[in-house]
Formats: C-alpha cells, sequence, structure tokens
C-alpha cells in the first residue's frame, strides 16, 4: 500500500492568513490625509532670501494653469510659507477655488486695484483655506480691463505699481502667484512685467509645445522692453495619464527642451482635482489623502527649496 500524506487535524492546521486592511488604497489614502491634516506634519520649508512674484502663464487653455495656481499655493500655504495669489482672469475660477465670494456687489477686487480705485491693502482677503494664504480676487469687470487700460499712462505696469511691498511684508508674503487669463493680452502682459519669474504649466498631452513658441517670444519681448529680470524659472507637467505611451513621450520631449527648469514631480490626471473648485476648495482641502493632493504638495516642496537654494530665481 502506497505511503500516504499525513493528515492534518482542523485542530492543528496552521491558521489561514487573516488579511490585512492597511495596505488597500483607501486605507493609504486616509493615512496621508491625516499626516496632511496635522499641524507640522508635512514641516516647514525655508523661506525665500526675498518674496517670489511668479506669473503662471500659458495661452493654451486646459492645462492646468489655475489648478495648478491654486493647488501651489495651497501647498506652499500648508508648508508654512506666506502666499498671495492675484486672479488676474476675468473668470475668477482661482478665486473661487481659494473660497473667496467675489460676486458680492462692492467687493475691491483686481480691478479697482489697476485702475487705481483701491489700494493692494483694501483688496487682500483671506482664503478660507489657511491662515497662510490671501487672495486678490477677480470679478467679471475685469473682462473689460483691457480696453480701458489701452489709454492710460503706464499700462503695462498698473499691476507691478500697485504691489505694494510694505503691505506684503506686514503679511509676511514669500510667494505672490500671479493667474494669467488664457490669452497674452495686456492683463498677462501685467503680471509679466510685476514678476521676476514665469511658470508654464505644460499637459502631457498631444500639441502640448502648441503655443508655448509664441509665449516665450512674447516673454522675450517683455524682457526686452519693460522688465529685464523676467524669466521662466520654472515648467510644470499636469494631466499625466501613466496608462499611455503619449504622456511618457511629451515628459521626454519637455524635459529634453527645458532641462532642469522642469519640475521632478508631475502632476496625474485626476477627477478629484477637476471636482474640487466646484466645492470651493483646493484639493488639499478636498481629498488631501488624493494622488493629486499629494503632488501638489510634493511639486509645492520642490518649488520653495530651489527658491531657497536660488535655482531658477537669478
Amino acid at each position: 500500500m502506497p505511503d500516504q500524506e499525513p493528515s492534518v487535524s482542523r485542530e492543528t492546521a496552521p491558521p489561514s492568513p487573516v488579511p490585512s486592511y492597511d495596505d488597500t488604497p483607501i486605507a493609504t489614502a486616509a493615512a496621508r490625509a491625516s499626516q496632511v491634516l496635522t499641524p507640522g506634519g508635512t514641516g516647514k520649508l525655508p523661506r525665500p532670501p526675498q518674496p517670489r512674484v511668479m506669473t503662471i502663464a500659458n495661452q493654451k487653455g486646459g492645462v492646468g494653469k489655475t489648478t495648478s495656481a491654486v493647488n501651489l499655493a495651497a501647498g506652499l500655504a500648508l508648508h508654512g510659507l506666506g502666499v498671495l495669489v492675484i486672479d488676474l482672469d476675468p473668470q475668477g475660477n482661482a478665486s473661487t477655488a481659494l473660497g473667496i465670494d467675489h460676486r458680492q456687489p462692492g467687493i475691491a477686487s483686481v480691478y479697482e486695484m489697476l485702475l487705481d480705485d483701491v489700494s493692494l491693502r483694501d483688496a487682500i482677503q483671506k482664503s478660507p483655506a489657511s491662515d497662510r494664504l490671501y487672495c486678490v480676487p477677480s470679478t467679471l469687470d475685469l473682462a473689460g480691463a483691457e480696453i480701458e487700460l489701452v489709454s492710460v499712462v503706464a499700462r503695462e505696469s498698473r499691476l507691478r505699481n500697485a504691489l505694494d511691498p510694505s503691505v506684503l511684508a506686514e503679511l509676511e508674503i514669500d510667494y505672490v502667484l500671479i493667474d494669467c487669463p488664457p490669452s497674452l493680452g495686456l492683463l498677462t502682459v501685467n503680471a509679466m512685467v510685476a514678476a521676476r519669474e514665469v511658470l508654464i504649466p505644460i499637459q502631457c498631452e498631444y500639441y502640448a509645445l502648441e503655443g508655448v513658441g509664441q509665449l516665450l517670444r512674447n516673454i522675450e519681448l517683455v524682457q526686452a522692453h519693460l522688465n529685464r529680470d523676467l524669466h521662466v524659472s520654472t515648467i510644470l507637467l499636469t494631466m499625466y495619464d501613466g496608462r499611455t505611451k503619449l504622456a511618457d513621450q511629451v515628459a521626454a520631449e519637455v524635459r529634453n527642451h527645458f532641462g532642469d527648469k522642469v519640475l521632478s514631480t508631475i502632476i496625474p490626471r485626476s477627477v478629484k482635482v477637476s471636482e474640487a473648485p466646484g466645492f470651493g476648495m483646493t484639493i488639499i482641502e478636498y481629498d488631501p489623502g488624493s494622488r493629486g493632493s499629494m503632488s501638489y504638495l510634493d511639486a509645492a516642496r520642490e518649488l520653495a527649496e530651489r527658491g531657497a537654494a536660488g535655482k531658477g530665481t537669478e
């Protein structure tokens, strides 16, 4: 009779492994969210030697320009830095995402500030997202500002003249992020004259670099005639979809073209990121443990560490 394997009774059989839920996507996201929302959980970032004024521009719409402006701002503020967002887009999407009610009548906005009707101090509002996050909101009146500014003396320098250094120092502002409209008109020129740096969001999709050449030529014209200090310091890759080869090809092409100006952090395509503004929130408030939130936090950290090291700010 052939030897048989010894039977194992139920009593002596090794216990079945108990499933662990610690490594599930939901648990991982919850752990990340807990860390983000814990005071000091994300750590402090170094302050730049002087306030960094950055224009976030790309005349091509739908590249994540406003989304990047408000979420980078929220990420920097969460890390303990003072941030002012200037909403220079008549649509006012940045104001909405930062929880600013910019549709109430009589609100002091960037429109009045450009026309010298109000000062920077009067136009600034604190965002409910953070005690370190401020916004100069936009209203629909801004849509006609380009026409009204045509006959104004030094029309290209209105925003620069309005940025009162004493107010920025009083509020301990480390970063001024200017969200531009998707055009290369007078409002965008004002933003470029007021800033030292340009951050260009580029989506990882077909025709990603289409129009960027024209933007770079406009930056060169502003640099030559209106603001010698202006330069492209940062490129942020957005809307990355890891399921496609095209996204990797675009990212490689952008890195090959712009070199170390491209942040290592890539912002993934995310439904949550798109949903957040509808609730008057940044993605860091709306879903702090999501991939989109963590990516913008990483990008904010990288931006701040580069600035503290003087990389890209010269």
